[in-house]
């Protein structure tokens, strides 16, 4: 408001300031050649001056006043428009910021994921090779009672041959009376069969 009255009067001011050389034309000239000239200084000049201040006050009504309002209201707007942007600009860069968090959050959570993954994978290894290993002592165990049963009955076998061996031996002994020498052909006899 207080620059629209500041204009207002420095536009007084200044239609005056330029009036002043005028009269003072007006005056040198009526002087010299005895009045007639453009600007006289009798009453018309303050009906002439009170004219110009109306068609001021009408022009600054009709021109000035809505010129200015149309630039406020312009300036307003573009006040708007700029304060829409920078929010604008600020609600993008915080979009951003918010995509870039949550693109972190994301390789964070794929990270613990594939270390989980990795963890359970390794575990799972771990346990199959001790199953596997469990697996392999109880077969080598089983197999070693097989082998010690099947040496346990095979001893008993060997044992029950030599014995019907030795008694068939003493029968053919005992049936006939030998000689040292076919005593021991048929002792060496018993034992090579023992030996194969």
């Amino acid at each position: 408001m207080l620059q629209r009255r500041s204009v207002w009067l420095g536009s007084i001011v200044s239609a005056c300031v330029m009036l002043l050389p005028a009269l003072a034309l007006a005056a040198s000239e009526g002087g010299e050649h005895g009045g007639g000239g453009l600007i006289s200084l009798d009453k018309s000049l303050i009906i002439q001056m009170f004219n110009f201040l109306i068609l001021l006050a009408i022009l600054y009504r009709l021109l000035y006043k809505p010129l200015l309002a149309k630039m406020e209201e312009r300036s307003a707007a573009i006040k708007t428009s700029l304060e829409a942007a920078e929010a604008a600009r600020a609600a993008a860069a915080k979009q951003q910021e918010e995509n870039a968090e949550r693109l972190r959050a994301a390789y964070a959570e794929a990270q613990s994921i594939r270390a989980a993954a990795l963890k359970e994978a390794a575990d799972e290894q771990r346990k199959l090779v001790e199953a596997a290993r469990r697996e392999a002592q109880q077969l080598v165990e089983s197999a070693r009672v097989q082998t010690e049963a099947d040496i346990r009955r095979a001893r008993e076998e060997l044992r029950r041959e030599v014995s019907e061996i030795a008694i068939a031996v003493a029968e053919k002994l005992v049936r006939k009376s030998l000689r040292d020498e076919e005593h021991r052909r048929i002792v060496d006899d018993a034992i090579a069969r023992i030996g194969r």
